[in-house]
This record gives C-alpha cells, structure tokens and sequence, in this order.
C-alpha cells in the first residue's frame, strides 16, 4: 500500500494550541501532511473580517510545525479543487463541524474521488475569535 497523503485547510489566524491539536491529530493519521492555508482575500470573502497575520507568515508558521510535510496556499473552500490538485485520500477537519449540511455534501463528494473526511476532536476554549475579542476588550 502507498503513503497516505492527509490534507487539511485552515486559516491559522494567530496561531494557537487548537491549530496545533488539529495539526498533531491530522499527521498521526496519515504518512504525508499537506496544509492549505487560505489567502486574505478568501477569509474576507468568507468571514467577512481582515486577517490580522498576513498570508506569508501564516504560511512559515505553518510551515515550521513538524507534523507538516508541505503548506500550501489556497484561494478556494472547495474540497473537490483542492483533491484534484493534492490528491489527498484524508480530509481532516474538527468535529465541530460534524453533521453540518456543507461537510455532509463535502463528505459525499470525497467518498466519490475515493477519499474521506476524518473529523478530530475540537480543542474547547481557545480560537482565534476568542483571542480576537480579548484584544479588543483590553
């Protein structure tokens, strides 16, 4: 049997113990890790807010945790482009986000390329909308 190539996406806003739960969780179910870091311009299509980390460094911080194998860039949530391009046979998210309409079709999709998508425990108390909302209540 060949490598397992797992594949992940995130934002990675000021990065934090969740991202790295995520990451750790990811690897450890799969020989190759590759992590897609979203562009600014797709968190603001999507999210409706800035950045406050620029793409760049988002990318080498990414890039310097050693449970990932490659980063990469991505201006799309489109799970079916992006197996296409990485051809991943995991999809790694949290289990936040299990039972959710999108990840049910996206669940539908990846199973139809021959991957499927692995929910990972959600680390509970810290993101970074919270981390937002601290510095801004001061």
């Amino acid at each position: 049997m060949g490598k397992v190539i797992g594949y992940t996406q995130g934002t990675f806003d000021m990065f934090h113990v969740g991202h790295l739960n995520l990451l750790q969780n990811a690897k450890a179910k799969c020989d190759y890790l590759v992590v897609g870091v979203n562009s600014d311009s797709l968190v603001l299509e999507y999210k409706k807010k800035a950045v406050i980390v620029p793409l760049e460094e988002r990318m080498a911080i990414v890039e310097a945790i050693r449970y990932v194998d490659e980063v990469i860039w991505t201006d799309t949530l489109d799970k079916t482009q992006m197996h296409n391009r990485v051809k991943f046979q995991k999809l790694f998210i949290g289990d936040d986000w299990k039972g959710n309409d999108r990840w049910k079709r996206t669940e539908e999709e990846m199973e139809a390329l021959g991957a499927s998508v692995e929910y990972l425990p959600y680390t509970k108390g810290t993101c970074s909308t919270m981390l937002r909302e601290k510095l801004i209540d001061g």
